[in-house]
């Protein structure tokens, strides 16, 4: 009997990872209430992308010093983030009257958007590569790549 659940627990994790790499697919929101906890579900992450840059990006301006340890924990964040961002804006809100800061073309275009996505997962995947080998003269780089992928969905999808 522990082996079959061992088995079942192996290979429900196996699925589950497995998801994790598959693109999301645009669903509209069934309800308001779906709608506005899947807007504060994806400003959530934002927030948490944002809480993580914060110190990068203080690192890479030189007002704060390179901590080579936040560097690799808030790159492994990133990463992570990155892996549910997909899920996380995948539900299409615009049916209901829901706060917002995303333009119309994140759902209209979510090919592009996962793409971004895929960037900031790789530039996270940079700096931790960056830390790993301890090459302090690619810290700032790898940080800006990082804060080139923000910035270029923010353009693209979100408003101003």
């Amino acid at each position: 009997m522990k082996i079959l659940n061992k088995a079942m627990i192996v290979a429900a994790t196996a699925g589950a990872v497995m998801s994790t790499s598959v693109a999301a697919d645009v669903t509209e929101a069934s309800s308001e209430k779906h709608a506005k906890a899947a807007t504060q579900y994806r400003q959530a992450v934002f927030q948490l992308v944002r809480s993580n840059m914060g110190p990068l990006g203080g690192m890479a301006k030189g007002a704060l010093p390179y901590d080579e340890s936040v560097m690799q924990t808030n790159a492994v964040r990133l990463e992570q983030l990155a892996e549910m961002m997909g899920d996380y804006l995948s539900v299409d809100t615009r049916k209901f009257d829901v706060e917002t800061g995303a333009k119309d073309e994140l759902w209209e275009n979510f090919s592009e958007v996962e793409k971004k996505v895929m960037a900031l997962k790789t530039a996270a995947q940079g700096l931790q590569a960056a830390v790993k080998a301890g090459d302090e003269s690619a810290y700032r780089g790898a940080i800006g790549k990082i804060g080139a992928s923000c910035k270029s969905c923010h353009d693209d999808f979100k408003k101003d």
